[in-house]
């Protein structure tokens, strides 16, 4: 019998019903994307809060690699709910969600948890993790057939992020998409998470993934994804992709109209440079 993890937060972070869902996709798509080309992407940042707070802000990185070529996206994501000590990969068979069910690319999952003592096959950090399972509906909607390597990182130090660098850049192909699953600062008023957010965006920005695990590592920046965004960074210098552009950046208070306590979302692309 197959493993297939089922949704955990269909119904919370984003509509339970397949038409509603989808429906839903097209239209954040249809109304966030900027005009730019990229080409070489190698990766994507994504925010993994609820669509109706970050939807808009996800969909502009989406459409970006929307029209690449695309059989393998490995998904880098926190672990909110669990803490352990490594780097998870889905032990099971696939991922489900309302619009269908998603294949996990075992040969890269034997790959990278071959020979290597911080990365391996677990079902740690997937029971009820939302920060994967958001990504996945996205992907449905803008690729028909492809499998998912999804990461959950239990601990996202430095030494983790860029063993798990060098191990992603001996398996990407031109066909693999990396989504780095990050929110941003939360709970601050608009000022302080302005604050703090730029910060990580300039670092992006600048592609400076040091100087981002350094501001991470001393409080001076906040996302919970943190980790996941240095990988993206690291593995695309390791192919000498280097170059990186925040394409969007927002607050829940731009949802919610209360700027008191927000958290903060940001969409980027990582391509050729």
């Amino acid at each position: 019998m197959e493993t297939i993890r089922k949704p955990a937060v269909a119904g919370m972070f984003y509509p339970s019903s397949p038409t509603v869902l989808s429906n839903t996709i097209d239209e954040l798509l249809n109304n966030n994307f900027t005009k730019e080309q990229f080409s070489g992407i190698t990766g994507i940042v994504a925010p993994h809060a609820g669509y109706v707070y970050s939807g808009g802000t996800a969909a502009y990185a989406y459409n970006t690699v929307k029209d690449k070529i695309i059989d393998t996206v490995i998904i880098l994501s926190p672990s909110h709910r669990e803490y352990f000590n490594g780097l998870s990969i889905y032990s099971g068979d696939s991922y489900s969600t309302p619009l269908g069910t998603v294949k996990i690319n075992k040969d890269i999952r034997e790959i990278l948890t071959q020979k290597s003592k911080i990365i391996y096959s677990s079902v740690e950090g997937h029971r009820n993790e939302h920060a994967v399972e958001v990504q996945i509906p996205f992907l449905q909607t803008i690729y028909n057939d492809f499998t998912i390597v999804p990461i959950v990182l239990g601990d996202q130090n430095r030494k983790y992020m860029f063993e798990l660098a060098e191990r992603l850049a001996e398996v990407i192909t031109d066909t693999t998409l990396i989504v780095a699953s990050s929110d941003l600062s939360h709970f601050y008023n608009k000022n302080k998470a302005e604050l703090l957010d730029k910060i990580v965006e300039d670092k992006i920005t600048k592609f400076d993934y040091n100087g981002l695990q350094n501001d991470l590592d001393k409080g001076y920046c906040e996302a919970c994804g943190g980790g996941t965004i240095v990988t993206l960074l690291k593995l695309s210098e390791l192919i000498n992709k280097k170059k990186s552009q925040v394409l969007k950046r927002t607050t829940s208070g731009d949802i919610t109209g209360d700027y008191s306590e927000v958290v903060g979302y940001l969409s980027a692309v990582v391509f050729q440079e």
